[in-house]
């Protein structure tokens, strides 16, 4: 059974930093890009960041860019987002997801369709 949880959500004052976790069981965690979204209050649900399986090579919405983070550890099954200067519009539940990947190239696709395992979300909300 996969698991896919997150962790490390809280409220923050804009300009200040969180790191968000997320480990994943069940699962050949190399064999995954991963991924987090997030879902502010009355909009659909966004990507932020991707990563490939080998963690060479990631993508940021351009909203966070310079700003975010992302990384991730094969050995232990964890993905991390340090998020810096945070902004009020930041805030939302932020989604960890794991998507197999089916070649041993860097290439991914960071959109919801491209990923199967979904974390019950971690809240961020940075206060003004």
């Amino acid at each position: 059974q996969v698991q896919v949880v997150e962790s490390g959500g809280g409220l923050v004052q804009a300009g200040g930093s969180l790191r968000l976790s997320c480990t994943a069981s069940g699962l050949t965690f190399a064999d995954y890009t991963m991924g987090w979204f997030r879902r502010a209050p009355g909009k659909e649900r966004e990507r932020v960041s991707c990563i490939s399986w080998s963690g060479r090579t990631s993508y940021y919405v351009d909203s966070v860019k310079g700003r975010f983070t992302i990384s991730r550890d094969n050995a232990k099954n964890t993905l991390v987002l340090q998020m810096h200067s945070l902004k009020p519009e930041d805030t939302a539940m932020y989604y960890c997801a794991a998507g197999l990947r089916y070649s041993d190239t860097e290439s991914f696709t960071c959109g919801e369709p491209s990923f199967r395992y979904w974390g019950q979300g971690t809240q961020v909300t940075v206060a003004s």
